[in-house]
């Protein structure tokens, strides 16, 4: 079973710290980390935009990505929400279970 990291974006700290619960009380994610103070440049509409944004970093199992994405973008405030999982490759193997062990 592969483990993921779901790399997020959103516009406020609480919208991180609201999706951030409902992944982790909906055990679709054994954790999540919210990280302050990101700058983003990007093109939106024709031109380029810049925003402050908070990121949000789940972990998660492969067979939970889908459901995990789903469950974001029905509360999200952007239109096309920052949304990519990763795979972990390696690690430490407790870790690892653990994610497995807290997700449903």
């Amino acid at each position: 079973m592969t483990k993921m990291f779901v790399y997020m974006t959103c516009e406020t700290e609480k919208e991180a710290e609201c999706i951030g619960t409902v992944l982790v009380e909906r055990r679709l994610a054994a954790c999540i980390n919210i990280i302050y103070g990101m700058k983003t440049m990007y093109w939106w509409e024709g031109k380029v935009e810049t925003a402050n944004e908070v990121v949000l970093i789940a972990k998660t199992k492969s067979s939970l990505v889908g459901e995990l994405t789903e469950a974001v973008k029905a509360i999200h405030s952007y239109d096309v929400p920052c949304i990519a999982a990763l795979p972990i490759q390696g690690g430490n193997p407790d870790f690892l279970a653990w994610i497995v062990q807290e997700t449903k």
